[in-house]
């Protein structure tokens, strides 16, 4: 019996399915943070805006050092972790690392680049041995009207624990040397630059503006801070300490919550060292010495640097009179409804409203606050507060409101990192007024931005993307939704009461909510998108935002991706997805943008099958937002503020003069194309 031949039958070939990629957060944020120091280094930027800049770069990394390094060294210290986690854990250490030395030498030369610049303009730095007579009187004079009493030396050999000091200071380790005997003594000096500030303009010379360090204006002063010694030379070498900024929270202690935050910002002065950074020409003998008081065994945990150190101060560096040095001035506008003799929340109930700042003045707010604080139809004020200005009109107005008889309720958010202690002065200020304070929720930080406004004539509420912060809207790109929508409004309300009842249950339908319900109904809208892809129709999703690390949502992005939905994102910080990898992310595309204000403002706008749905509010796709802080994102109906979130969006993802590609390796390659600048192409707008 002969056997039959048989075809074999065709196999379906599987579509290529990459393999899934995802960028530790620290790692990308290294890569937002080079991208801050690039800015730095464009020649067409006016110098003084690149000195800001590096200045910028300096204060993002000292952050990073006290809050994420030291979260990761802490780890690293946790015994109950895995082996695979703490190998994780060293890996992403291990490249913050590789990163910061490479940065820093690109670093220091842009310094060097820029100081040979203002060399350039006439502007000068001089150190103290470089000094002629008339500049040496003035320093004179100065440490007898001002600096007298504000350096105060102490003896190294009397310090047990220099992690005790303030951080994020500059320090001198001075050598005090007695010229009939040779004999040393070693002493420390903390720089008072918060009291005189980090930049003394000196008497010109020789045609030059002359700058000079508070650095070197103490090393000059030191013989007359040690006057009554026999006679003595002095040499002096910087450094500054970065410390664990986490709080060790007593969350058994008893007593109230405002209590025990502020004991919790005591205990961050308390905490340890993670970086010291010092000058690389002072003497083994004196770093042996810092270094032991600081009880660093790392050898990573101290770098050395060049004279000076803590470059923040670069933000606030004199212009001398060069103003052609910083970009021109872009006033503000002022929309016309603020300024209106008729009522503002008369007008908000008409129709939506919107403020983009810094394009639009914040005043607009303002107007609102201080109309609700008068008027008789209010009856109660609802605000949540995340950070505040120094001088807050915002509290102002919710102070005056209180004193009209309002009911007023502010959620204070203690635990805004580094905001604290700013945020406890408020709060007892109010209580004083009669502001009725609520500190949050347990276990969450409130992050949301909502207002709530109850009168008689129709409540309204206002969502915004920022905080209600005078000073944040000169610099922030943030909008803020003024709407009177009864379905908005009832459930900006709910917030609130989630707030001050946490384990009550509340649905929402309009607003997104976390912890409650955002991260399940973004998944939804994306996998809304992936089905009209995969039956042929139009599916698109457009994102601005400030960070991407939540893992499920980056996958969620991936799978969108291989359906075919096109992604375009316009992302400031962590991006932990990789776009434009061949069968995983090709159709995702990811532009960082920095230039004169910080992108702060966060957006989604679906597709949705032609039918757009627009999204703003406060949350990021991080763990922390959509799972452990109250966060808000609102729909939104107004056709105005729909063309406006679009515009802006699709501003910045052409951006081809300050927008970089985000492509997961930190090569930050600015985008191709005819020149735009999304920035400026707004600001004009708005002007027209």
């Amino acid at each position: 019996m002969t056997a039959t031949k048989t075809t074999p039958k065709p196999t379906a070939v599987k579509p290529q399915k990459a393999k899934r990629q995802y960028i530790e957060r620290d790692v990308s944020w290294m890569y937002f943070n080079h991208r801050i120091l690039e800015e730095a280094e464009k020649e067409y930027i006016p110098l003084l805006e690149r000195i800001s800049f590096l200045g910028i770069y300096s204060n993002n990394l000292d952050e990073f050092f006290r809050v994420r390094v030291a979260s990761l060294n802490r780890l690293c210290e946790n015994s109950n972790l895995d082996k695979q986690t703490l190998q994780k854990i060293s890996k992403t250490l291990k490249a913050i690392n590789k990163l910061n030395a490479a940065y820093a030498s690109e670093y220091t030369a842009a310094i060097d680049r820029v100081e040979t610049e203002l060399h350039c303009h006439g502007i000068r730095l001089l150190k103290e041995d470089e000094l002629n007579e008339e500049q040496q009187h003035f320093l004179t004079e100065l440490f007898y009207n001002k600096l007298n009493g504000s350096i105060n030396p102490i003896w190294l050999s009397e310090i047990n624990d220099l992690a005790t000091f303030e951080d994020n200071r500059i320090y001198l380790a001075v050598e005090q040397t007695e010229v009939e005997t040779q004999k040393k003594r070693y002493a420390i000096v903390k720089v008072p630059d918060r009291a005189i500030g980090r930049w003394v303009r000196l008497p010109e010379s020789d045609g030059f503006a002359n700058i000079m360090y508070l650095d070197d204006v103490v090393r000059f002063c030191l013989p007359l801070v040690f006057i009554g010694f026999k006679e003595s030379t002095f040499k002096a070498y910087s450094f500054k300490f970065t410390k664990d900024a986490e709080m060790d929270l007593d969350n058994y202690a008893d007593y109230g919550t405002l209590e025990k935050i502020a004991a919790g910002v005591n205990s961050r002065r308390r905490g340890s060292a993670v970086r010291v950074i010092y000058d690389g020409s002072m003497p083994k003998s004196i770093l042996k010495e810092i270094r032991k008081r600081f009880n660093l065994n790392m050898l990573d945990t101290s770098i050395a640097g060049r004279r000076y150190q803590n470059h923040k101060d670069l933000m606030k560096f004199p212009d001398c009179g060069h103003t052609e040095l910083k970009y021109p001035a872009w006033p503000q506008v002022m929309k016309e409804e603020f300024v209106s003799r008729e009522s503002i929340l008369k007008l908000i109930r008409a129709k939506d409203r919107f403020i983009h700042v810094p394009y639009h003045k914040f005043d607009g707010y303002i107007r609102v606050l201080q109309e609700a604080a008068i008027k008789p139809e209010v009856k109660a004020i609802k605000t949540t507060l995340y950070r505040v200005a120094k001088d807050s009109k915002v509290v102002k107005a919710l102070i005056n409101a209180a004193h009209n008889g309002k009911h007023v309720t502010v959620v204070v958010e203690l635990l805004a990192r580094f905001d604290e202690e700013s945020n406890i002065k408020w709060s007892k200020r109010m209580q004083e007024e009669g502001v009725n304070v609520v500190f949050g929720v347990e276990g969450l930080k409130v992050h949301s931005k909502l207002l709530l406004i109850v009168s008689r004539k129709g409540n309204m509420a206002c969502i915004g993307t920022g905080n209600f912060h005078e000073g944040n809207a000169r610099t922030y790109t943030d909008y803020f939704m003024l709407t009177a929508r009864p379905k908005i409004v009832n459930e900006v309300a709910k917030v609130f009461e989630f707030i001050e009842r946490p384990f009550s249950q509340v649905r929402f339908r309009e607003l997104m909510v976390s912890p409650i319900s955002m991260k399940g109904r973004l998944l939804r809208l994306l996998d809304n998108e992936i089905r009209n892809a995969k039956e042929g129709k139009e599916a698109w999703v457009k994102i601005k935002i400030n960070h991407i690390t939540d893992a499920d949502m980056v996958d969620k992005l991936y799978e969108a991706s291989q359906a075919g939905v096109k992604i375009g994102i316009v992302i400031r910080g962590n991006c932990s997805l990789v776009p434009g990898v061949p069968h995983l992310s090709e159709n995702i595309k990811a532009v960082g943008i920095i230039d004169r204000y910080l992108e702060h403002s966060r957006i989604i706008i679906f597709c949705n099958g032609g039918t757009n749905r627009y999204y703003l509010g406060s949350s990021d796709w991080m763990p922390r937002n959509l799972l452990n802080r109250v966060e808000v994102l609102t729909p939104v109906y107004d056709e105005d503020l729909q063309r406006d979130l679009m515009r802006t969006v699709d501003y910045g993802l052409r951006d081809t003069t300050n927008g970089r590609i985000v492509d997961g390796k930190g090569t930050n390659h600015l985008q191709e194309g005819e020149p735009f600048r999304s920035q400026e192409e707004l600001f004009k707008t708005y002007h027209e």
